[in-house]
């Protein structure tokens, strides 16, 4: 493995404090569920108003809040949520009743949305299988025309139904060349109504019976395999139900105010790296490279919190190299800015009469794994700094770059 010669730091988690830990404390303190936050943060990537932010693309302002606010407010994202997490409803294992559910053989492929395999089943599988399958097709709602078939007695032989449809008579060419002349009399030699006769239109069955067959407006539609029009069922119908929308969240989320506690939580330099990192930037000559790529906001130049990222601010003066989201509009985990980042430390390294820097030659430092996955892809180390484990990640580094770090200094970032 190549030697290290340069080292990269996200700032936020990693630096300083992380906002998560904001989150953290805001959901805990307002009732929020818990993760529901950076879900929505995250699902409402990539042009979400968090995103655009941190891309220096729209400014820090009362637009912005308000569509910050909306993202945290999103219902779908909401029911993907529960979906997620299980909140909400109960899951079909917790609510196991054969008498409810079906038999438990066919609980698995429910829960998976999908129909239980024969090794579900077991060896008697495919009589199972077979079985089911016929009872479901039996049980599956028929259409006017199958009644009409199966039943001929009470609907109609099916040569009619056309006919009857269409408010006709079935023609010869309708009953084929073999069928029995239609000028027979209409009544017995008893008196008796005829077999015509006795049968009951599928109009006067289906208002009769509408749980059978339908409502009569449908009938004209249902045996024409279409839906009824508005002249079917008359001029003053009432108009289809809107589409079902979903329910609002059952809390709310103050986004000014959660995203200053952000902010204010990242302004305090973390208490194991903050000072190992003073430390490797004060040792002269530097034996690495040190570099920042990390996701910003872009404060007004007005703002307090603007001069601590500033060039002249001790947090930047810290880095050699500093790649801010805000500045050149692309933010992690996008490739392009962590190869703008090995491009910058390259070109530092060469400038100095290096040889310059190789991907494999950078151990990158983030607390987010998506992040993290981008920096392997273009062929950097990596090392992941969980949240409230920033001593662990100290020790990881004396490990790796073998800098001890100087007790009893605080530090100056």
């Amino acid at each position: 493995m190549a030697p290290l010669k340069a080292l990269l730091f996200d700032i936020g988690g990693v630096a300083v404090l992380s906002p998560f830990q904001a989150i953290v404390d805001y959901e805990k303190e307002n009732n929020i569920p818990s993760g529901w936050t950076n879900f929505a943060i995250s699902r409402s990537a990539p042009n979400g108003y968090w995103q655009r932010l941190e891309k220096g693309e729209i400014a820090l302002d009362d637009d912005f809040f308000k569509g910050f606010s909306e993202d945290l407010h999103n219902t779908q994202v909401w029911e993907d949520f529960q979906k997620k997490s299980g909140t909400g409803r109960k899951k079909l294992k917790d609510l196991a009743n054969p008498s409810q559910l079906g038999d438990p053989v066919s609980l698995k492929a429910e829960t998976a949305d999908s129909e239980p395999t024969n090794h579900d089943r077991g060896a008697q599988s495919a009589d199972l299988q077979g079985e089911s399958e016929s009872v479901s097709k039996s049980e599956s709602p028929k259409s006017l025309k199958e009644l009409a078939q199966e039943n001929q007695t009470q609907l109609g032989d099916p040569v009619s139904l056309k006919a009857e449809t269409a408010d006709s008579e079935p023609t010869e060419q309708d009953r084929g060349a073999g069928s029995p002349s239609s000028q027979t009399d209409s009544t017995s030699s008893l008196g008796k109504p005829s077999q015509s006769q006795q049968r009951k239109s599928l109009k006067d069955l289906a208002t009769e019976n509408p749980s059978q067959l339908g409502d009569p407006v449908s009938l004209k539609a249902e045996t024409a395999d279409s839906s009824p029009t508005d002249q079917d069922r008359g001029a003053n119908s009432p108009p289809p139900p809107p589409p079902s929308t979903s329910p609002p969240l059952p809390f709310t989320i103050d986004a000014p105010t959660l995203f200053w506690n952000m902010m204010t939580y990242s302004r305090t330099p973390d208490p194991h790296i903050g000072p190992y990192l003073t430390h490797l930037s004060s040792l002269s000559p530097r034996p690495f490279l040190l570099g920042a790529l990390s996701n910003t906001i872009p404060f007004p130049p007005s703002h307090p919190f603007a001069a601590a990222t500033s060039p002249s601010s001790p947090l930047r003066r810290a880095f050699d190299v500093f790649v801010a989201s805000a500045e050149v509009g692309v933010r992690k985990p996008h490739r392009e800015i962590y190869e703008l980042a090995l491009r910058e430390l390259d070109r530092l390294e060469r400038a100095r009469g290096g040889a310059g820097v190789a991907p494999g030659e950078v151990l990158f430092l983030d607390d987010i794994g998506e992040n993290l996955r981008m920096g392997r892809e273009v062929g950097m180390r990596t090392l992941r700094v969980r949240l409230g484990e920033t001593e662990r990640a100290v020790g990881e580094l004396e490990r790796v770059t073998g800098v001890r770090r100087r007790e009893g200094r605080g530090s100056k970032l």
